[in-house]
């Protein structure tokens, strides 16, 4: 029997219908079964995770938890990167550094790889050092920071801003295993100059690359609200003293060559390694705030080849073992 054409329209429809209905029942079919069964977010790898080969990263800071102890890490956070706001000369808190900030020198709040940041402090103390001949706590290392870097009166161990440092900096490392130093850490190697490290040289170099941020004479930019710096001074008085760690001309030489100047990383430097001694040289020449720590390296047998203050356990002057060569240095430690 033939069909009319109304029939076979009719069957068109029908089988038009049943293919929409289908389609509908099978995607809310999968819709249910996705919001049944969510999938389960994939979390980075902690630093315990990676290989020890890969580059030690911070913890988001968005991540810190809203809880007691969060807002304690959170304020050791403002007082790392705005530390002059809450210890510096009109310190909202005290009055007792110099104006500098924490993460003038330990960079993006201590987290820039190889920018002096805070990667393995909580996995490495407490820790024995030279320098004091003793085992030295967070706290200590803390304070040895602001009564040196900048120039200032250390914390009482037990207040709330103490604390509050140390807390931060416990967080930043938490994921780094108890021992180890993760890649990244700290500052850069660097091989030394096989000649004495050139002032003259770095003078010209600095004009050039560091003089637009850090000003004609070392003394920085402040910023508007007069209450911290947009850019460190790098001598006089305002800077870091003659007891930092970066007075050391190797120190701050690989400080330079990773992160100087701005936009430098340690994988894409702007200056040359002998670039970053010359005007490490020319900037260490300059007046900065005196502060003598006799206490330090008792045993001067142990002391850096680059300590610029004697007495030595060698017979090479001051000059040299603030500037090289030290080659013959090295050579006689053997």
């Amino acid at each position: 029997m033939s069909l009319s054409q109304n029939d076979r329209h009719l069957i068109k429809c029908f089988r038009w219908i049943t293919l929409f209905c289908g389609f509908v029942i099978f995607s809310f079919c999968a819709v249910l079964f996705v919001l049944l069964n969510p999938p389960t977010p994939s979390q980075p790898p902690t630093a315990t995770e990676q290989s020890k080969d890969e580059l030690w990263t911070a913890p988001d800071t968005f991540l810190i938890p809203k809880t007691p102890d969060g807002n304690l890490i959170r304020y050791g956070s403002k007082l790392i990167t705005q530390t002059s706001r809450y210890l510096g000369p009109k310190g909202k808190i005290k009055a007792i550094s110099n104006g500098m900030n924490c993460q003038n020198c330990h960079l993006e709040g201590g987290t820039k790889p190889y920018g002096n940041n805070y990667g393995s402090v909580a996995s490495l103390y407490p820790r024995f050092r030279d320098r004091s001949n003793s085992f030295e706590s967070i706290e200590k290392r803390v304070n040895d920071c602001i009564e040196r870097s900048l120039n200032g009166k250390g914390l009482d161990s037990l207040s709330m801003e103490m604390k509050a440092i140390v807390a931060y900096i416990r967080w930043l490392g938490k994921d780094v295993t108890k021992g180890e130093n993760a890649k990244g850490s700290g500052l850069i190697a660097m091989t030394y100059l096989d000649r004495e490290a050139d002032s003259l040289k770095g003078h010209q170099l600095y004009a050039m690359k560091c003089s637009s941020c850090h000003g004609d004479n070392g003394e920085g930019i402040m910023r508007f609200s007069g209450l911290e710096y947009l850019y460190p001074p790098v001598w006089n008085e305002h800077s870091f003293n003659t007891g930092a760690g970066l007075y050391r001309i190797s120190n701050f030489a690989k400080y330079i060559q990773a992160n100087m100047p701005q936009g430098a990383t340690y994988n894409r430097p702007q200056l040359s390694e002998e670039e970053s001694w010359d005007i490490a040289a020319y900037v260490l020449s300059m007046t900065r705030p005196e502060k003598t720590f006799p206490q330090d390296w008792p045993k001067i047998e142990t002391k850096p080849i680059d300590h610029p203050f004697g007495p030595y356990a060698d017979s090479f002057s001051e000059k040299q073992h603030k500037y090289g060569p030290f080659t013959p240095i090295i050579e006689t430690k053997k």
